[in-house]
């Protein structure tokens, strides 16, 4: 049964959102086509009405501002108003409740002056609803009763559903359960002619929660037992059933019946579980263990209760914990544990007094005659009092004398203990003053320490670059002075300028790179990380390759993906220009050099091979040491032998690793791992 209803639901569903579309296309061609007259905004007001049915907000505040503007140049109050009250409804939507109120005492002004009883009702009506919304109930009354009348002579059954409802609800926000009932059936009844099936399922429920409070435990469950027979199998209904369930246990434990209460609420308790609805958990759980801990069933209680009690942190429902509490006081009075009951009895008390002060509303004397009849004190009960009165003086009086002894004997003893506290305060700060100078001495060793390793770094690095720009630029000086001196012909300068032009491009390069890098560590060599595309960093430095490697007849491979590295951009531009600088140096004519990068426990794990002479176990030892170990290249190229030392000092300073994988003869790979984000302290 409940499959077809959903199906059929499925269907009037797709029919009417097919409708609307028809008819809200329609109206959009027909307002394309019309006049900017009173009937073009007579067509966009049913517009606004379709769109704002099917809940495109957006779209129809945009056909309201447009239409306002034409109802205002056309004096056409009735259409303002209209249009005002449905930008109100569009903010209440959207819990914008201040331009909401702004809009609907407009509309409702409008209307007043038009004395449209039915714009001046709507208005009211939905006034009442953001009033309720606000917590502001008495307000919300007032709106809605005054709608209502109006609603009920021109028998609007839309309308008097959500009035019928919001005065249900204000009632009930102000403990006026009685009227709150009443209201709920009216609104049930209309919803009903309607055929409304959610309005119905909501009605339905208030009741059932109003008979329980009522203590009508076979009513509560027998419009509990009617809302089941309107639940479909959509999620929403399916939390609603987990809420239902156990609240039917709850009506069959108020009169000891057992069996059902516990079938309900086990029932209850799988379908909570099944849609991880931690309050219905929780709920259903403190009702389990009420009927366990009423069957004697004290073990079985408890593990209910500390599995609720664990629920308690997650949901933040005063009530339900105020329930556990209540559960937790008995269970522990059943044990014989009665510190752990008075405790809890105490967090029951406080937690109980915090909720009837929210709930508590001032005592308001409407009439003067409720003054005049609150009750007086009579004679006898006045000469009662005086006699209280003399005999609690003399207890003043004594307890006053006791009390002034007590507090010569506190100040006494308070003396000596603050003459202790201050010699004890005293020696404390004497030892953490020593230990402060102690963290301060340390902490400029370990300064002083840093910045000389720093300054080692520093004159390392521009000792490699100064000796790599000298050779270049003095290259660049022989070819000039043949050149002066006219000693070259035609043709031996024409082979020389391909050389000349790799020393100033080497040179060129060498002068950015050291531009950049000084550029961003002018204060002192800590990085300056940042994230970074590292597929950028080896094309920039594969370019500079590249004649060197035509000539070697090298082949150069790039097989890296795009990926981020974070790290300082100078410092890693310098570590693979130098790995690759050694890969072209020690590979021979036919050799691969291969630049690649993937990911490796999280970070970017980069690799630079080369299938050149590789390096032996010895030698391998000595590579990133501060020793100036270097050897010739296969071109006889020289070096400083203190490149892998800077680059494996700047890539640990970025949290990062360089190692190599090396055998004589079959070639080597470099291997640099950094991080891909900034690293957690």
């Amino acid at each position: 049964m409940k499959q077809l209803i959903t199906l059929t639901a499925v269907i009037l569903s797709c029919f009417f959102s097919y409708s609307q579309t028809k008819e809200q296309d329609s109206l959009t061609i027909q307002l394309a086509y019309q006049k900017q007259d009173s009937a073009k905004v007579k067509t966009s007001i049913e517009l606004i009405k379709v769109l704002f049915n099917s809940k495109e907000y957006q779209k129809a505040l945009l056909y309201i501002n447009q239409s306002e503007q034409l109802s205002v140049s056309l004096n056409y109050h009735e259409a303002t108003a209209e249009l005002k009250y449905y930008k109100a409804l569009i903010y209440t939507e959207n819990n914008d409740y201040y331009n909401a109120l702004d809009n609907y005492n407009r509309s409702l002004s409008l209307f007043t002056q038009l004395k449209d009883s039915l714009g001046i009702a709507k208005v009211n009506n939905s006034l009442g609803i953001v009033e309720i919304r606000r917590g502001n109930y008495n307000k919300g009354l007032q709106h809605s009763l005054s709608a209502i009348d109006i609603f009920e002579r021109k028998n609007l059954l839309n309308e008097l559903s959500s009035a019928y409802n919001n005065l249900a609800e204000a009632y009930f926000n102000t403990n006026q359960n009685e009227e709150a009932l009443d209201y709920n059936f009216k609104a049930l009844r209309v919803r009903e002619i309607l055929k409304d099936n959610e309005g119905i399922k909501i009605s339905t429920n208030n009741i059932a929660k109003l008979y329980a409070l009522r203590k009508e435990h076979r009513k509560a469950i027998e419009y509990y037992g009617k809302l089941l027979t309107y639940l479909t199998n959509s999620d929403s209904d399916k939390i609603l059933e987990g809420e239902v369930l156990p609240s039917i246990g709850e009506q069959y434990l108020r009169f000891r019946d057992y069996e059902k209460a516990a079938s309900y609420l086990l029932e209850g308790l799988k379908l909570n579980r099944s849609n991880d609805n931690k309050k219905g958990i929780l709920k259903t759980l403190n009702s389990l263990s009420d009927l366990n801990l009423q069957q004697n069933k004290v073990r079985l209680a408890e593990y209910q209760l500390n599995e609720a009690y664990q629920l308690t942190e997650d949901v933040d429902d005063d009530n339900l914990l105020l329930d556990h509490l209540k559960l937790r006081v008995q269970l522990d009075s059943t044990k014989g544990n009665f510190k752990n009951a008075f405790n809890w009895q105490r967090e029951y008390h406080d937690l109980k007094a915090k909720i009837d002060e929210a709930n508590a509303t001032p005592i308001v004397f409407d009439d003067p005659l409720d003054i005049i009849n609150q009750p007086t004190i009579t004679p006898t009960e006045n000469n009662t009092a005086n006699i209280n009165d003399k005999t609690l003086k003399r207890y003043k009086y004594l307890t006053y004398s006791l009390g002034a002894l007590l507090l010569i004997s506190i100040l006494a003893l308070l003396s000596v203990f603050l003459k202790r506290k201050a010699l004890n305060a005293n020696a404390k700060e004497l030892a953490a003053t020593n230990k402060q100078y102690k963290l301060e001495n340390a902490s400029l060793l370990e300064q002083t320490r840093h910045l000389e390793e720093m300054n080692q770094v520093k004159d390392r690095l521009f000792s490699i670059v100064s000796h790599d720009l000298k050779d270049s630029i003095t290259g660049v000086k022989a070819f000039l002075d043949l050149l002066k001196e006219d000693s070259i012909s035609q043709e031996e300068f024409d082979e020389l300028i391909p050389e000349l032009s790799e020393n100033a491009d080497n040179a060129s390069a060498l002068l950015l790179n050291l531009l950049n890098w000084s550029k961003s560590q002018m204060q002192n060599l800590e990085p300056k990380p940042e994230q970074f595309n590292i597929q950028e960093v080896f094309a920039e430095k594969m370019s500079l390759f590249e004649k060197k490697v035509n000539q070697k007849q090298i082949i150069l491979l790039d097989e890296s993906i795009k990926d981020y590295v974070y790290a300082d951009r100078s410092m890693v531009e310098i570590v693979i220009q130098n790995l690759l600088a050694n890969a072209v140096k020690f590979s021979r004519v036919g050799d691969v050099i291969t630049i690649s990068n993937r990911e490796r426990n999280g970070n970017v794990l980069i690799c630079i091979e080369d299938t050149g002479v590789g390096i032996s176990k010895e030698n391998q030892e000595k590579l990133f040491k501060n020793s100036g170990f270097t050897t010739r290249g296969t071109s006889h190229e020289k070096g400083t032998g203190l490149g892998l030392s800077i680059a494996k000092q700047m890539v640990e300073l970025n949290h990062g690793k360089i190692w190599v994988e090396s055998e004589q003869g079959l070639g080597s790979k470099f291997f640099i791992e950094l991080p891909k984000a900034k690293p957690v302290n």
